[in-house]
């Protein structure tokens, strides 16, 4: 063991050295360009002095070759690989990990200059320098641009048209919120962005015919006092349709078009509720239109209506191109416009098949095969039905005999793109609500121990607010599960380990959820930091318990189908960040928290529904679901190669990773993990468990490294992961890092698809 660490610091020590020394691969004049600062000198009070020199230094380029802890790794492996003649690792090392040399450029030092000066210009410092100067050090040279500014010009006065007109009304309503005020700091991109924002709005109020290349701004800055007046003016060039706003005059839905069709066919014309709807093979019912398009007949024209009907159309999941055309009617005494939809189908049914295979720690190995067939448009009203069949089968061998495990089973769902309801739902997100019913049923057998069988049924709602936030309420949702051909052995097995007797105890669940669901990763503006946000609310057997007066500790437990019905509020809360580092770099932090109150009709949390720590995308550290309750260790004993599980009423758990490129399709991580789970009531039998004010003493916490592999369809993700604080341990032995010792037999390695969160 001692030389292998010997030998590892002997060639991380060679590979330090050597990245150190690459200048002596350049040629003649060559020299490394190693990066730039910028400084800012005035003599006046520069406001956001910091962040201008931060938007000034991301301006410039190149970029110098990257680094890997202050040492350029890549371009040490691009020289050292010399001149491949063809494929290996020495033509990998230079074209697919190394980088070529950054070089010093003055050329493009003239140009950075010049970049600079033209940006403190559109921030208002007019009349400004900006001087460059190198520093050459062992044919390495970096750059300091050196800015002297002056006082910030601010803006003056402020005017946009105004007259009687159509147009100068709504400009002058929308311009009541200009950023463009007296007193604030000159800046051109502001004066843009104003600009789009004043086209946005008159969008909104029927100008469909209006750009923003109609708008005019002049700047005077030769009124002293470092002040800019604004004139913003319509051109005299804008033409007379941009300067009237539009009504919508027909609708017309064409269901069934193709891209080479030349000639608009009028069979299968419906009329509904003011839309023309042109259907020649009847694959629609007319009224999925008049729910989804959000244009009527008489409404002023509407951008954000426009792309709502466009998106809203699209989220059907019915078609595969959708287009709206806007066509001006002719000799028209108002300014009118008539609105064509080119709607083309997808294939409404498919089918697929999948296989796929895994092997365990256990010695199982196994595999299962499924066959999904869809039907898109079941009613001719953009339904989707989903049919699921599968079949699994799992053969694990031990000292104890072969153990097969069989799993067959079956789901289908129905989802409506409404909300079907005795009341209105009305939602003007440009996603259209649907109603989701499913149905499942499912056999699993263990040879020689016992078969379960479990059915699911739910009925529920979907819709979502934007694109980033989504609701999911399901009114009913009901999960009936029975044990059936129990053998007399694993009965006496069951008899003497609870944990596995209450995994496969019989169950009848009713009741309601709601999740809300929030991600700005999906917002494409927000690009350094990022939140993600999923609260769970899980009732059950609330409205039978105060039917059927269940108080299962006064002796009053009630059935269903010959089962006691479980009755329980859970809540869950899952928060995470994503702060971008740069291009390729990303810190990644998450708390997870849940708890669980049975009462009533039940004394604990079904099995299914409780909480469990430790696994691939939990406490990577630790086995799954094999952390706790509380200081409680439940060994790593076997029953009949049951590993125990180890549930629990409350749940704790916080992460934090750091995400980054490594080269090519590899991304390195190194991460920690931390968390627990407890009951909220006494457990004789896992002493221990009790969740109280000492909880943060009782968690546990592993870290480790990991390699994900980016194969575009899907990432796989290799962790190697140790324990450094194990909550069963006496107190004051808890930390083991003292005892920490590479790849020791405590250290798990997991694989997995996909990021843990």
């Amino acid at each position: 063991m001692r030389n292998a660490v010997t030998l590892i610091c002997i060639l991380i020590t060679l590979v330090l050295a050597c990245a150190c020394n690459n200048t002596k691969y350049l040629k003649g004049n060559q020299q490394l360009y190693t990066g730039a600062d910028v400084k800012i000198e005035s003599t006046e009070k520069v406001p956001e002095k910091k962040a201008l020199r931060g938007e000034l230094s991301d301006l410039l380029r190149p970029k110098p070759n990257s680094s890997i802890l202050g040492l350029k790794v890549k371009l040490w492996a691009y020289n050292i690989a010399g001149n491949p003649t063809g494929k290996g690792l020495r033509y990998w090392l230079k074209y697919k990990f190394g980088e070529p040399p950054v070089l010093a450029s003055l050329s493009s030092m003239e140009k950075n200059r010049s970049i600079l000066q033209n940006r403190l210009e559109n921030r208002g410092f007019f009349g400004d320098t900006v001087v460059f100067d190198t520093s050459v050090k062992n044919k390495r040279v970096s750059v300091i641009y050196t800015a002297t500014v002056g006082r910030q010009y601010t803006y003056g006065k402020v005017q946009f048209p105004a007259d009687s007109s159509d147009l100068g009304k709504a400009v002058a309503l929308v311009t009541r919120r200009s950023r463009l005020r007296a007193g604030r700091a000159y800046d051109l991109d502001m004066i843009k962005e104003e600009r789009t924002r004043i086209d946005d709005r008159l969008k909104q109020r029927g100008f469909y015919y209006f750009s923003d290349d109609y708008l005019l701004a002049k700047a005077d800055s030769t009124v002293g006092d470092n002040k800019v007046d604004i004139d913003m003016q319509v051109k005299k060039e804008t033409p007379p349709q941009a300067r009237k706003p539009y009504r919508i005059n027909k609708v017309v839905v064409y269901a069934d078009y193709e891209a080479r069709d030349t000639l608009m066919r009028s069979q299968g014309i419906t009329k509904l509720d003011g839309y023309t709807i042109v259907d020649p093979k009847h694959q629609f019912n007319p009224k999925i239109f008049s729910r989804t398009l959000v244009f009527d007949s008489g409404d002023l024209y509407n951008r954000e209506a426009h792309n709502l009907s466009l998106n809203r159309l699209t989220t059907l999941g019915v078609f595969k191109f959708v287009k709206a055309r806007f066509r001006e009617v002719p000799n028209s005494s108002q300014p009118l416009l008539n609105v064509n939809y080119y709607l083309t189908p997808t294939e409404k049914k498919s089918i697929r098949f999948e296989a796929s295979a895994l092997t365990k720690s256990n010695n199982a190995n196994g595999g299962e095969v499924s066959v999904n067939w869809r039907h898109r448009n079941l009613f001719k009203g953009a339904e989707l039905f989903v049919a699921t069949a599968y079949a699994g089968l799992e053969q694990q061998i031990s000292g104890q005999g072969n153990i097969a495990t069989r799993r067959v089973g079956a789901t289908v769902s129905l989802s409506v793109p409404r909300i079907i309801a005795p009341f209105r739902f009305n939602t003007n997100s440009g996603f259209v609500p649907k109603t989701k019913m499913e149905l499942g049923y499912e056999i699993y057998n263990r040879s020689n121990q016992y078969t379960l069988t479990s059915s699911k049924a739910t009925f529920g709602y979907i819709w979502k607010e934007s694109a980033q936030k989504e609701h999911t309420l399901n009114l009913v949702s009901i999960n009936y599960v029975q044990p059936t051909n129990i053998t007399d052995t694993f009965q006496k097995q069951l008899d003497e380990n609870i944990t596995l007797a209450r995994s496969i105890e019989r169950q009848f669940i009713i009741g309601t959820n709601y999740n809300f669901n929030l991600n700005t990763q999906i917002n494409p503006n927000r690009k350094r930091n990022n939140f993600y946000f999923n609260g769970n609310i899980d009732l059950s057997g609330n409205l039978l318990g105060l039917a059927t007066g269940a108080r299962v500790t006064e002796g009053k437990e009630k059935l269903i189908f010959n089962t006691p019905f479980s009755q329980y509020t859970k809540l869950e809360a899952d928060f995470r960040h994503y702060l971008s580092l740069g291009r390729f770099t990303q810190f990644v932090s998450r708390i997870y928290g849940g708890v669980g109150f049975a009462y009533g009709n039940s004394t604990t949390l079904p099995f299914i529904k409780q909480f469990f720590a430790g696994g691939v995308n939990d406490i990577r550290a630790f086995r799954s679901r094999s952390i706790g309750p509380g200081t409680y260790y439940g060994g790593d004993r076997q029953t009949n190669n049951f590993l125990p599980d180890q549930p629990g009423d409350v749940k704790l758990e916080m992460n934090a990773e750091l995400r980054a490129k490594l080269f090519s399709i590899v991304r390195g991580a190194i991460f920690i993990d931390a968390g627990n789970v407890w009951t909220r009531k006494t457990d004789v039998a896992r002493p221990g468990s009790v969740f109280t004010k000492d909880f943060l003493q009782q968690i546990a916490v592993g870290s480790g490294v990991g390699l994900r592999f980016d194969i575009s369809i899907l990432i796989l993700r290799f962790d190697v992961a140790f324990p450094l604080r194990k909550p069963w341990l006496p107190d004051g032995e808890r930390w083991v890092v003292k005892d920490l010792k590479l790849f020791a037999s405590d250290w798990v390695y997991n694989l997995a698809i996909g990021y843990p969160f």
